[in-house]
């Protein structure tokens, strides 16, 4: 295969310092996952199901007076 010749041929320099250019690359790091749910929202979703879970054993408690009221009538 023939050699190509460029137009510019390298020159280094017999005395002195050699510098060199840094180009800056991309640095790809490890990917951090982030949670779906914010920890504030974990949080209010369990306090809102807790209020719903009180208030299903208030209505269920409130239920049970109003069956044993008509019974105590009917005793009577």
């Amino acid at each position: 295969m023939p050699e190509v010749k460029s137009m510019f041929r390298e020159v280094l320099p017999k005395q002195g310092q050699l510098s060199m250019e840094d180009v800056p690359t991309m640095v790809l790091c490890k990917p951090k996952l982030l949670p779906l749910k914010s920890v504030t929202l974990e949080k209010l979703e369990k306090m809102q199901h807790e209020a719903q879970e009180v208030i299903k054993q208030q209505e269920l408690a409130l239920r049970e007076q109003q069956q044993a009221q008509p019974e105590q009538e009917q005793a009577q």
